[in-house]
């Protein structure tokens, strides 16, 4: 009898304390998840994609306020548009192929989801070997697709200087369409079409846009990413 009056003592002792337990824990998780979503709500910057533009003096905006290169220019009009996407302006003045191919390594330490391409046109100045030039570009969208396999690329072409004759802008110009083939790439076939050559849309050193010439740029790069976004 003594047993079994202790074991009902321990038996109500346990179902008291059970009343006074606290609430189980997934119910406190519940209540902070709650609590936390108005605040991963207005957080909507963690939800955007990421636009890399990976070029040279033309994507940094060389001379000018880099608000008014084309690659300043597509992120206003990106944003303009209630679009979920941030624009990484990766440009590097005086870079080659070559320098990219070094660099890339670095810039994709970043997430990316659309990668454009706009180097070449210093490998065209100095006379680079386009196979070489080729090789590099190669190497670089390569490497983007490794690392992130579900980016668009986006390739974005130049000429070679006439002076450089005529079977090296050739090789040269036909080196981005090859690509853009291999890769199932975004083409834009000229960046600089309607501004190359133009005085007024250039600044005094006849290379590098204007305010307004970079504008026409922005259209033709606008007029290829708008599809891909």
């Amino acid at each position: 009898m003594k047993n079994l009056a202790l074991l009902l003592l321990i038996l109500s002792f346990l179902i008291f304390n059970a009343c006074d337990a606290p609430p189980p824990k997934e119910n406190v998780q519940d209540s902070t998840v709650e609590e936390s979503l108005p605040a991963q709500q207005k957080s909507t910057e963690i939800n955007k994609k990421s636009i890399v533009f990976f070029g040279n003096s033309l994507s940094a905006a060389y001379g000018i306020e880099a608000s008014q290169g084309f690659v300043g220019l597509t992120a206003k009009r990106i944003d303009s548009l209630g679009l979920a996407y941030e624009v990484v302006n990766a440009g590097l003045s005086g870079e080659t192929t070559a320098g990219g191919k070094t660099r890339i390594e670095w810039i994709l330490r970043q997430p990316v989801d659309i990668f454009i391409l706009e180097l070449g046109g210093n490998d065209a100045l100095r006379g680079i070997d386009p196979e070489d030039s080729y090789k590099n570009l190669k190497f670089i969208i390569e490497k983007v697709k490794g690392k992130y396999h579900d980016a668009k690329i986006i390739i974005a072409g130049m000429e070679a200087p006439p002076n450089m004759g005529a079977d090296y802008t050739s090789k040269f110009r036909q080196m981005y369409p090859k690509l853009a083939n291999e890769f199932n790439a975004a083409l834009i076939p000229f960046l600089l079409d309607g501004v190359g050559g133009i005085p007024e849309l250039n600044l005094p050193d006849g290379i590098h846009p204007t305010p307004e010439g970079h504008k026409i740029v922005a259209a033709n790069v606008w007029s290829i990413l708008k599809d891909l976004l």
